[in-house]
This record gives structure tokens, sequence and C-alpha cells, in this order.
């Protein structure tokens, strides 16, 4: 688990460095913290695992490559598809998958301490890390 101590940097963050300063898919890094959420940037490689925020809305954004989200909704099962630049937000109580069949990089935007795998989720793969952010190493 990762301190909850404010990251407030007295610098730019280029999220291109950030991104490559860690290779683990799915283990995102935190690279600002606003008021009380974390900006949080990942690899996203493969599959994710189903899961759900009980309590908060989950923001994506993807800087490179293209990210799709598969739903549980009341209507039914659907995937989203982003593409670089897009965004996209999970509202809380939804299950939802995210995966990456040829690799992206996004950024997500959620309440400090949210777990990546969320409030309730299937069994977590080895590729999934199941944190709430790691500090972002200088």
């Amino acid at each position: 688990m990762t301190s909850h101590a404010p990251v407030h940097r007295r610098e730019p963050i280029a999220l291109s460095a950030a991104l490559d300063s860690f290779d683990a898919p799915w283990s995102p890094r935190i690279v600002a913290r606003v008021n009380d959420y974390d900006v949080r940037v990942a690899k996203a490689r493969g599959e994710h695992v189903w899961h759900v925020h009980d309590d908060t809305d989950e923001f994506f954004l993807v800087l490179d490559g293209e990210l799709e989200i598969a739903l549980r909704e009341p209507s039914g099962e659907r995937t989203v598809t982003l593409a670089k630049g897009s965004v996209f937000v999970v509202p809380r109580g939804t299950e939802h998958r995210p995966a990456a069949r040829e690799g992206a990089s996004i950024l997500v935007f959620e309440p400090t301490g949210t777990l990546s795998v969320g409030d309730r989720h299937d069994e977590v793969p080895d590729h999934v890390d199941a944190t709430t952010g790691h500090a972002l190493q200088a």
C-alpha cells in the first residue's frame, strides 16, 4: 500500500517520463494529488479484472494506444473503445474490465486510497497489481 501523504511537486511532470520509469502493466503510479484525488498513470496490457467501485466513479484518459472497457450494465453487457486522447467515466457501481490488446498508456483520476481492483472483483491474475497506487520514483 502507498502512503496517503500529499503528492505536491514544485515542477511540472512529463507524463512520458513518468511512464518510462516503470514497465509493469496494470501497476499505477501516482503522478499528482488534487484535493482528495489521485492522478495515476499506468501501462495497460492484456485484460485487467472484472471489478466494481461501489462508491466512486472512475475517470480514464487514454494517453497512447487503445483501451477497451467492457461494462456490465442493467441493460446488458457492452464494450466501449477509447482511442488515444479519448476520455470515459465508468459510473460508480458499474462492473467493468479494462483491456488493451496491443498495449496502451492511461491516466486515471479517482479518490486517494481507491483500490485498483475495486471493492468487489474476480480473482486477481498475476499480471494485475492490486494497489492504491505506487509513488512515482524521481
